[in-house]
């Protein structure tokens, strides 16, 4: 196995993208722990999966947007297995309207959580990796860091979610600590069930490989890049979008 006994945290670990993250680890040998903000019942399904995988994953329910409550999560971590060795940021939330009508406690919040939830967990951690002079930070992003329509704080934020990985890549990089994003594209999530039928048409129309990606897809490419396989690379970001840009 790719990741054996190797310690990973991955927050908003309960469903979707999040949900196939931790499961891949899992799969792959990591002890993981996951956080979530609300949804108590998928993250006890996800657990009840991770026994059924005969695999070691606990869960803390942690808004990422609060420092003391992201430090009381990683200490849990350090507690219980001494080291840690894969971050994935994962945390996140959309908030729909336009730039004109854009709410401001809605940007203030998707900035929140999206961005500085970030940056509290990447620069809390980073603080254990360059004593262990060894670490894995996998960031993700999404395509619409390009620019979206109606989504003007979550693209805004993903976006910074990109200069910041870069930029903790150039900083952590002589402690052997790996940084890179992943940006997905449209994937199979209860988001995506939910959207209008010609919408979601339209989406796959304008996708060369003419489908949506799925969550273990993008488990593959972070297991990947926490692999030593991935050891030379850092600062990168990875787009898995079936093709479509922009």
């Amino acid at each position: 196995m790719e990741l054996e006994d190797k310690i990973a945290v991955v927050t908003g670990g309960s469903r979707g993208v999040g949900r196939g993250i931790v499961l891949r680890l899992i799969e792959e040998g990591a002890k993981v722990t996951f956080c979530y903000e609300a949804n108590k019942s998928a993250a006890d399904e996800v657990l009840n999966e991770i026994k059924t995988k005969k695999g070691i994953g606990f869960a803390q329910k942690v808004d990422v947007s609060k420092r003391s409550e992201v430090q009381s999560f990683i200490d849990n971590v350090i507690g219980k297995f001494g080291r840690l060795d894969i971050l994935v940021s994962n945390a996140g939330i959309q908030r729909h309207g336009s730039f004109i009508e854009h709410k401001e406690e809605d940007w203030h919040r998707v900035l929140d959580v999206d961005l500085t939830g970030v940056f509290n967990c990447g620069q809390i951690a980073a603080r254990i990796m360059i004593k262990q002079k060894y670490g894995k930070i996998i960031n993700i992003s999404s395509r619409m860091y390009f620019g979206a329509v109606n989504v003007v704080s979550y693209s805004a934020a993903k976006a910074g979610i990109v200069g910041l990985t870069k930029s903790m890549a150039m900083e952590l990089g002589p402690y052997n600590i790996n940084v890179n994003c992943i940006a997905p594209g449209a994937i199979e999530t209860e988001m995506a069930a939910a959207m209008p039928a010609g919408f979601r048409e339209e989406r796959i129309a304008v996708t060369p490989l003419r489908r949506f990606g799925l969550p273990e897809e993008i488990g593959h490419a972070v297991v990947f890049l926490a692999s030593e396989k991935a050891a030379f690379i850092t600062g990168e970001v990875l787009h898995i979008t079936g093709g479509l840009y922009g």
